[in-house]
């Protein structure tokens, strides 16, 4: 497993630096060194870390959604208001529903299938857009308006919406039946998440200000917590739906708005932290990739990815209608739903492990999806955001 590390961290930074130099974004060279080092090309990494992939992953994930966190301004949000509620499940919706009118045509395949595989592609990545989001809060881009902001709220909780739809359908494919209870968890997985994360946020504060300890111990009690709200989303599964990942970045979002000189410090650790959580992240996303899989996709994959994206954007501009975004705002939000990796590596497989007939169909597609819009979502937002977003002043003058 060492080595397998080592070749993750080593070879991810190589192809990273790589990348950056050919001016695209350093998670492009990630992607690569996880499929090159994966079961799919060279096969170096162990089977141990293949194994727990999903858990690191996951870690990471928790890093990077605790970071964010640390860096929002709920008044900000408040501003924002219901573009930012749309965002958490409109573009999903919209997405799905374009599964589920066409790929039933073009795959000869059933509309429950579609509706399973519209699922599995209707979460954004957070993995992708959040690290940018924080970097363009940390730099002024667009924070005017709350515009990163606003889509690291509805990246994180359309994973929760995408999850529960994709549950009640894979449960209804087994012979199982969807009720109106099972959607309804849906509100309420955010809700109780949202509360879990401002409450233990609000025990921290008065904790963090009444006994001293060195940022690096703190550091140390907000992430081992984090790690407790997944485990208690788990344990409480069936009995009342939670969203650990909300639960995480509420927290977080409450220290900020509590103890804001006290976030900023943490916002730096966990910055650090970031750096080899990314490596780990990205490379076990590539090395989940089957390229064989991907390769023998037929064109209609192609063609119904392209459409599900389409329904996707149009779902996403029907969510910042009524705003004040400018038009390049509202381009620039748009283009951010666009890379999905996480969610799709996560549950792509899952249908073939239930042994549903669709189920070698959903990982091919999964696999498509995240070649083709990780890299592409990536380098929109990276090309966009000069472009598209204007920068407060105070950041234009901490550059110069």
């Amino acid at each position: 497993m060492l080595t397998s590390i080592a070749l993750i961290m080593l070879c991810g930074l190589l192809m990273g630096g790589l990348a950056k130099k050919l001016r695209l974004p350093p998670v492009i060279g990630m992607l690569v060194t996880g499929v090159i080092l994966g079961p799919s090309a060279l096969n170096l990494l162990d089977g141990s870390i293949l194994g727990i992939s999903a858990d690191l992953r996951r870690i990471a994930l928790i890093i990077i959604l605790l970071k964010a966190g640390l860096g929002l301004d709920i008044g900000v949000l408040k501003k924002v208001g219901r573009p930012a509620l749309l965002l958490c499940f409109l573009p999903a919706g919209f997405e799905i529903l374009g599964w589920v009118l066409l790929a039933p045509k073009l795959l000869s395949i059933s509309v429950l299938e579609a509706g399973i595989i519209g699922a599995v592609m209707g979460a954004v990545s957070p993995a992708v857009v959040v690290p940018r989001m924080t970097r363009l809060m940390e730099e002024g881009w667009g924070t005017d308006k709350g515009i990163p902001q606003m889509i690291i709220a509805g990246a994180s909780a359309d994973d929760v919406f995408v999850i529960v739809v994709f549950t009640a359908l894979t449960g209804l494919a087994q012979g199982g039946s969807v009720s109106v209870m099972s959607f309804g968890q849906i509100p309420v997985s955010i809700v109780t998440g949202i509360l879990l994360g401002l409450g233990t946020g609000w025990v921290f504060c008065r904790f963090f200000r009444r006994f001293h300890m060195r940022d690096t111990v703190k550091l140390v009690i907000l992430l081992s917590t984090a790690f407790l709200f997944i485990s208690l989303e788990n344990a409480l599964e069936g009995v009342l739906p939670v969203s650990g990942l909300l639960a995480v970045m509420s927290m977080g979002v409450y220290i900020y708005n509590g103890y804001d000189i006290l976030a900023k410090r943490l916002s730096g650790k966990f910055a650090k932290l970031w750096v080899p959580a990314e490596l780990m992240l990205f490379v076990l996303v590539g090395a989940s990739v089957d390229v064989r899989a991907a390769v023998g996709a037929g064109w209609s994959i192609l063609l119904l990815l392209a459409a599900g994206l389409l329904f996707r954007l149009a779902g996403c501009w029907l969510s910042l209608l009524g705003t004040s975004l400018n038009r390049k705002e509202r381009i620039f939000t748009v283009l951010s739903a666009l890379p999905k990796a996480t969610v799709q590596a996560a549950i792509g497989g899952v249908p073939l492990s239930l042994g549903l007939s669709c189920g070698s169909l959903v990982l091919t597609v999964a696999v498509v999806s995240i070649l083709v819009t990780a890299p592409l979502g990536a380098i929109a937002i990276d090309l966009a955001y000069p472009r598209c977003l204007v920068r407060t002043a105070e950041n234009k003058e901490g550059a110069l």
